[in-house]
């Protein structure tokens, strides 16, 4: 092979090379998901977020559209940040419910910045969507 072909070989391939980096190297912007949080800590992470949220599905027995309202750009999904149904305020307040009875009665005399999860939804729901008497 002579010399100049080697040379052009050798800036094609560097190139393509170049190319091909910057297109898989290339993520659209994704706009941020709204979070509406107003019992969850604010900076939860996503994962965190989730599994708290696989939580009380098992707990009461029912999917995310039994507290999130459908969303309006693809009614397939639900958009977790309205509030269009009432199921979501009740959940808070349940949260908060549940907070100040671990923080009243199970938080160790000890040490007062250790609460202990002692009520959970579960506790009353046992995997239904109404709590058990």
């Amino acid at each position: 092979m002579s010399k100049p072909h080697s040379k052009k070989t050798v800036v094609l391939l560097l190139l393509n090379a170049a190319v091909f980096i910057s297109v898989t190297a290339y993520k659209p912007y994704q706009q941020p998901r709204k979070r509406n949080l107003k019992v969850l800590p604010q900076d939860i992470s996503r994962d965190s977020l989730q599994q708290i949220m696989r939580g009380y599905n098992t707990a009461l027995g029912v999917k995310c559209n039994f507290c999130h309202a459908q969303s309006e750009m693809d009614p397939n999904r639900p958009d977790f940040a309205s509030d269009a149904k009432p199921e979501k305020e009740t959940t808070r307040e349940m949260i908060r419910m549940t907070n100040d009875i671990n923080r009243r009665y199970f938080t160790p005399a000890t040490d007062t910045t250790k609460v202990i999860q002692a009520v959970s939804c579960a506790t009353c729901h046992r995997g239904h969507e109404l709590p058990e008497e």
